[in-house]
């Protein structure tokens, strides 16, 4: 039995081609998986700076920065109220981040109603 090397040799580099290929498809997924996750903690934040504005404002104090304040430095939280007469509803906005240049996801928005204690 004869052992011929160079038929080995044309099947050489070929996996390492097909995991070349297989790379972008890698990348994508996990910037597909992080983007993902950007949107839920997004929302999270939202549905605490909501939370934390309505019962800064329940309470008669300085619920727009308590409400900015909530939330994670490097995002910027929007609260608006309104007053429904025994109660008050805050609702706060926060851009979505994207991680690609020119994918807009646009805001995540949550609103909180909290009893008014004077």
């Amino acid at each position: 039995m004869t052992y011929r090397r160079h038929e080995h040799r044309s099947d050489r580099g070929q996996v390492a081609l097909e995991y070349l290929g297989f790379i972008p498809v890698l990348i994508l997924v996990a910037i597909a998986a992080v983007q993902i996750g950007l949107i839920a903690y997004t929302a999270q934040q939202a549905g605490t700076a909501a939370r934390t504005g309505a019962r800064s404002a329940s309470l008669d104090g300085p619920y727009q920065q308590d409400c900015g304040n909530a939330v994670s430095s490097w995002l910027e939280a929007d609260c608006t109220s309104a007053d429904l007469g025994d109660e008050v509803e805050v609702t706060a906005t926060i851009e979505i981040p994207s991680i690609v240049p020119g994918w807009d996801f646009g805001p995540a928005r949550k609103t909180a109603t909290m009893p008014m204690d004077h």
